[in-house]
């Protein structure tokens, strides 16, 4: 059976595609590899005993973090104390523990951080972990807790909805 150019040049693209297709997964899990080592290392809980939801509000945010066991207190408590914290800080624009999980240049990232005084940010205790509110009138920020939500959606996934 005989392959015309036309044919091979079908073939060869066919290849290409699942060339990238493959080194996009592959790329895509050391990514997700790479942010749960470095979350470890900043949160005190088990990412693997934990889901993280991140909703988007016409006014900003909710971010919650609960343990998949509502009886597991230890980690219950890790939870409550960690978005404790970061509520604290984020309150006085210090987003470092998110910068150094996901890196720098974080999507929303930098505008969260120059912009902080003109969000409200509140920590709630839940019964299996805890949530952080993010509220703001203005449309720039509004849009880059939306674009830090999303980061952290593709970087987490199986932890994460």
């Amino acid at each position: 059976m005989k392959i015309g150019a036309a044919g091979l040049g079908i073939v060869f693209l066919l290849l290409l595609s699942a060339g990238i297709f493959l080194h996009s997964k592959s790329a895509h899990h050391h990514r997700q590899a790479e942010v749960a080592s470095k979350g470890a290392q900043v949160m005190p809980f088990d990412l693997e005993k934990t889901i993280h939801r991140f909703e988007a509000l016409p006014d900003g945010g909710l971010q919650t973090v609960t343990d998949i066991a509502p009886t597991d207190t230890v980690q219950i408590e890790l939870i409550k104390t960690h978005l404790k914290e970061e509520a604290a800080k984020f309150t006085s624009g210090d987003f470092s523990d998110p910068a150094a999980i996901h890196g720098y240049d974080m999507p929303g990232l930098s505008t969260l951080s120059a912009g902080y005084q003109n969000i409200d940010i509140s920590y709630t205790a839940l019964p299996s972990g805890a949530s952080i509110r993010y509220a703001t009138q203005e449309p720039s920020l509004i849009a880059a807790v939306g674009d830090w939500f999303e980061a952290q959606l593709s970087d987490h996934v199986h932890h994460a909805m």
